[in-house]
């Protein structure tokens, strides 16, 4: 038995297939192409054959084929030819003497003498039309055999003959035509619409009606004197931008620049819809995308100019993913909004820095302490562990197919020859085309979502200048406040509208002119035309906070959630110098029971571990307040605040060195999970996230600093009890309070809703604290609260002068320290005996 040969080690592939150059017989033809000619021959001698029969039915096949034999014996001559043809090819495929001698001396020779008399174009040009007489003359011998006649009268005849037959031809075309023409017409019709022209007379916005964007502003103006001069920049070798991309949040004033670019060159405009060219069938956005940019040169001829505006460009999509996110197809993602189903909404009084954290650890994005790992756009920490949601369209673009690849050419392919006549005709005669014209087109693009563009779009020569359109400067805000306020009767004087803008850190300039215009239906509902500076607080807490639900709590319950938000408020006030108090409600919103949000004085870029404590110290307020107020109990509204607390102080331990260690429990984690270029290691270092006990470790440091501050924040409380029910006893009287109202209370002064002075008296304190312990008892025993919520009963002034205690016997404040200026003259209580007390309060009372 014969045994199977094994490849031997190492064999290698050295061989290849062989040039045909280097073959010196000819290559074998295939069956199809040594019998096509004389399968035509064949089937023309049947015609003939036909033809016969056709001219007298009497005539049988048989005789048909004689006939045609005797008559037609051109046709046998000529594929006796074909056949010689056909054994001279076959002869070359074995020798190699027979075909070198062919290949070299006749038809080699033959090449070298035509190639030094005439040129490749024209040898090309002479073989082409030596093709159509040999086909005209085909076409010639056979029309006469079929009409019995001699070929070049046949041949002079057949005109004749398609005009007898032009109705049945005109007939085909049409019934061609009509098909082809529904379907050209239902293209060209979904191929309208989504782009509107405007006139230069038709736009009126101007670069000064755009506000709070100077420094953007003054680039973009750099690209008009370009659109409009361009030799500045050509005649000294470099080419004019051809296009701009807007990013950033929405409302910022993007659409408005690109309006006023439009109104200060007088180019005409073109604005295309963000939904263009998001179609049901393929290929009607490629079309869309080609009568877009033939309307466009049309008008740059003619004005000289004109601009393009794609709003919302990420519609258009990026090539190869199936979601809008981040380049490589990092998905969106959505999950439902952090905090939704705490009682307090213990995130919205927290810095905006520590919102973006809590929020983006909530949505189940990555940890870390470097923006550039997790936090910033693009990091690998983005959008992972999000929900998805949606599906796949069109390939990935929401353009569609073929939509996005030809904007990409019509961008970089303006270059190009334009016209039938020139690229066609001239061509066709030897003609060399004309260049194009240079078409003066200005693109223009915004968007919020730039990591959702194609990079091939973001490119050079393409999109040459990227702006971020960010939110306002307190300097913008101020800027963009006068010039609304200035369009309406208002009463504000510069330092409310320097307030405005400190109480509204992220408002752009369609928020500031929603705030402007509700303030002014605010005014209009009281029966007033001029705007108030109380107008523009009511309308700013509707704005932000929306209406409150239509329900009332009980009475127990209104004055838990009242001590919860006053917690919050009075530690805020007392330890976030960093922030200011913005707004406090009682008010049941969606998701919330009450709120106090803070918001920062001036802009701040970096944060402290002063302030994060501070941020904990709010946030455990509610806790410490609860059990200092209702005997230990607490509610469940504490949760969002435990969370926020929580996360923070897990950032601070592990992440930003301001705990006890200073490594940083990320970092540990890629460490101990594998080794830089290597594989998983078990010597590398033990993290904290890393194994059991190294969590362990983490948390109870964790744990440490939170207790530790909340001691810290139950001490706040107790020094400042009276605030915490003077606040309380404002939040239940008027349920909502904005930032100056809350320092009413503090400083005994007057806010826009508040009057602060009775909280200044401490006889009114004890009537707030005798309801509060009854409160209280309801509470604990679920009965309705037997004393009335007290009202204000202003403390006679003669009496403050001359040093009266409100509270009488038994009062509960030193008069050696007075209390916001209270003199705490004849106490007599456990903490009496400040007679004639000297008051050293914010406010002196004597």
């Amino acid at each position: 038995m014969k045994k199977a040969q094994r490849p031997a080690e190492g064999l290698s592939y050295e061989g290849g297939r062989p040039r045909d150059s280097d073959s010196l017989t000819r290559k074998r033809l295939g069956f199809w192409d040594r019998a096509k000619w004389l399968i035509l021959l064949g089937v023309i001698w049947l015609l003939l054959v036909w033809s016969l029969m056709a001219d007298n039915p009497l005539i049988g096949f048989a005789d048909a084929c004689r006939i045609e034999t005797r008559i037609g014996w051109w046709v046998f001559i000529l594929a006796g030819l074909e056949l010689l043809h056909q054994v001279h090819f076959l002869i070359s495929e074995h020798s190699a003497g027979y075909n070198q001698f062919w290949l070299k001396r006749v038809w080699g020779a033959w090449e070298r003498t035509s190639t030094r008399r005439l040129s490749a174009w024209t040898r090309f040009r002479i073989s082409r039309l030596i093709s159509w007489v040999v086909i005209l003359v085909v076409i010639a011998i056979v029309a006469g055999k079929i009409i019995h006649t001699s070929p070049l009268l046949a041949l002079l005849r057949i005109p004749a003959i398609v005009w007898g037959a032009f109705p049945f031809i005109i007939q085909i075309v049409f019934t061609l035509f009509f098909v082809v023409a529904q379907f050209g017409l239902i293209f060209w019709f979904l191929s309208r619409g989504g782009m509107d022209v405007y006139y230069p007379d038709d736009i009126k916005t101007r670069f000064t009606d755009v506000w709070g964007q100077d420094h953007v502003l003054e680039r973009v103006k750099e690209n008009i004197i370009f659109l409009e001069h361009p030799e500045l920049v050509e005649d000294r070798g470099g080419y004019v931008p051809g296009g701009i991309l807007l990013w950033g949040p929405p409302g910022t004033g993007k659409t408005l620049m690109a309006e006023a670019v439009a109104g200060e060159t007088g180019k005409p405009y073109v604005f295309v819809d963000p939904g263009a060219f998001i179609n049901m069938f393929m290929g009607v956005g490629v079309l869309k995308v080609k009568s877009l940019f033939r309307k466009l040169r049309k008008l740059s001829l003619r004005y000289g100019g004109v601009i393009v505006f794609f709003d919302e460009a990420d519609s258009l999509g990026n090539r190869g993913m199936s979601m809008g996110g981040a380049p490589g197809g990092a998905p969106t993602g959505a999950t439902p909004a952090p905090f939704v189903t705490n009682g307090c909404h213990g995130f919205s009084y927290l810095s905006g820095d520590t919102q973006w954290r809590l929020a983006r650890d909530a949505m189940g994005s990555g940890f870390s302490a470097d923006p550039a790992e997790a936090g910033a756009p693009g990091g690998p920490g983005v959008g992972r562990n999000k929900q998805m949601i949606g599906g796949m369209m069109n390939g990935g673009g929401g353009g569609g197919m073929g939509t996005l690849q030809a904007l990409l050419t019509e961008l970089s392919g303006l270059k190009k020859p334009r016209g039938f006549i020139n690229r066609i005709v001239r061509r066709a005669l030897g003609m060399r085309p004309k260049p194009p014209p240079h078409y003066r087109i200005l693109i223009m693009m915004a968007t919020n979502m730039p990591s959702a563009l194609d990079e091939a779009l973001l490119r050079p020569g393409r999109i040459d200048r990227m702006y971020r359109v960010g939110y306002p400067s307190k300097a913008g805000r101020i800027r963009t406040y006068e010039g609304y306020f200035n369009k309406v009767s208002h009463e504000l004087t510069a330092e409310n509208l320097d307030k405005l803008a400190t109480i509204t850190p992220y408002a752009t300039g369609a928020t500031i002119k929603d705030l402007v215009n509700e303030s002014l239906l605010t005014a209009i509902r009281d029966g007033r035309d001029v705007i108030t500076w109380p107008d523009v607080i009511k309308a700013k807490q509707l704005k932000e906070l929306g209406p409150p639900e239509d329900v009332e709590y009980i009475e127990r319950e209104r004055h838990a959630v009242a001590i919860h938000e006053a917690c919050h408020a009075v530690v805020a006030y007392r330890t976030r110098q960093h922030m200011e108090i913005d707004i406090a409600t009682i008010e049941k919103g969606s998701d919330y029971l009450g709120m106090v949000s803070s918001i920062k004085p001036e802009d701040q870029f970096t944060r402290w571990r002063s302030e994060y404590e501070a941020d904990i110290l709010v946030a455990l307020a509610s806790l410490a307040g609860e059990r200092m107020f209702f005997a230990d109990d607490s509610s469940s509204g504490v949760s969002g605040d435990l969370d926020s607390a929580t996360t923070v102080a897990s950032y601070m331990e592990g992440y930003w060195g301001m705990g006890k260690t200073v490594s940083s429990a990320s970092a540990s984690r890629r460490l101990e999970g594998s080794t830089p270029g290597g594989g998983r290691s078990n010597t590398s270092p033990v993290g904290d996230r890393g194994s059991m006990p190294g969590v362990q470790r983490l948390a109870d440091r964790i744990e440490d600093n939170l207790s530790t501050l909340l001691v810290k924040a139950e001490q706040i409380l107790r020094e400042n009890e009276r605030y915490v029910l003077a606040l309380a006893h404002a939040l239940e009287s008027h349920k909502t309070l904005s930032g100056e109202d809350v320092t009413a209370v503090f400083d005994g002064g007057h806010g826009p809703v508040v009057n602060g002075v009775p909280y200044a008296d401490d006889g009114f304190i004890a009537r707030l604290r005798e309801y509060h312990l009854a409160a209280a008892q309801a509470h604990r025993e679920h009965n309705q609260v037997h004393l009335p919520m007290p009202e204000h009963t202003p403390v006679p002034a003669y009496a403050i002068a001359d040093g009266y205690d409100a509270l009488g016997p038994g009062g509960l404040y030193d008069g050696t320290n007075g209390v916001n200026g209270v003199n705490g003259a004849n106490g007599s209580g456990a903490n009496g005996n400040g007679a004639n007390g000297t008051a050293t309060g914010p406010v002196d009372g004597s």
